[in-house]
């Protein structure tokens, strides 16, 4: 398990596990944030599995993004006591906002990452079917 929490958050190839799965590792690099290898360069995975297989991430991320605002306010308001009686919550709904913009290239990635380690299993015998 902690393996492939690894290999996800890492962007690696699900199958092998160690080719990168992306062809810039910087998410913020913005002119190739989203721009896959179209094989893994270790073990030959195809990371497009059929036409259109990345529409999926959009739900995905919509879900990372929910989590993320759910946690960030119930951790706001157990140690921050924000709450609407007080304003505090405009504070914190402008500062999550922005983090959440903030931490969206990286969220996509992982989004995609997920989203194909769920079709694509891990092999540890990948090199001997090659």
């Amino acid at each position: 398990m902690i393996q492939y929490l690894k290999t996800v958050l890492t962007n690696k190839c699900p199958r092998c596990r160690q080719g990168n799965l992306f062809t810039s590792n910087n998410a913020y690099n913005f002119k190739h944030n989203l721009s896959m290898n179209e094989h893994c360069p270790v073990c030959n995975q195809s990371t497009e599995i059929e036409v259109g297989f990345y529409y999926g991430t959009g739900y995905v991320s919509y879900a990372l993004s929910v989590a993320f605002l759910v946690t960030s306010y119930v951790a706001s308001v157990v140690l921050f006591n924000v709450n609407i009686n007080n304003n505090t919550i405009f504070w914190w709904l402008g500062i999550t906002c922005f983090l959440l913009l903030a931490i969206q290239p990286p969220m996509m990635r992982l989004s995609r990452s997920l989203w194909l380690s769920w079709f694509v299993k891990y092999d540890k015998n990948w090199s001997k079917k090659l």
